[in-house]
């Protein structure tokens, strides 16, 4: 079999805060993964969790902009959302049992091997990261 060397690198992403964001982020990043060699498994669950954040932020931000820094490692990946919204401290809440949304940062708490919130500095943007490693999803 014929294996593409998986090279780690962080790579930058910036959209505008649009319908289509979501869509572009979780494209970029299955694009980012399989040209490094990463399993297929592990890029579908990366779009996964990349759409959720992203839509979220697209939904409950007013940022102008939505930055996504992807974080391609031998062993998986790191992702990281960045918007303008203050709040901080995020928990995954238990969506009403017959609504259509609220399950986002659940899906992301069950699948990722870490997560969390947190205040970039010097940049003062919130962002919601998670990180998959190789066997997690691929």
């Amino acid at each position: 079999m014929n294996a593409t060397l998986i090279t780690p690198g962080t790579y930058h992403l910036t959209t505008p805060n649009s319908p289509l964001t979501p869509k572009i982020c979780r494209d970029t990043v299955a694009i980012l993964l399989a040209t490094n060699g990463h399993a297929p498994g592990l890029a579908d669950t990366a779009r996964t969790l990349v759409s959720e954040l992203v839509t979220n932020a697209v939904l409950h931000t007013a940022s102008p902009t939505i930055d996504m820094e992807t974080a391609v490692l031998s062993d998986g990946v790191r992702v990281a959302v960045y918007d303008d919204s203050p709040a901080a401290h995020l928990e995954p809440l238990a969506p009403a049992w017959d609504g259509e949304g609220g399950r986002g940062l659940l899906l992301v708490q069950a699948l990722a091997q870490a997560w969390g919130v947190a205040t970039a500095r010097p940049y003062g943007r919130k962002h919601v990261w998670f990180e998959l490693r190789s066997g997690s999803g691929g």
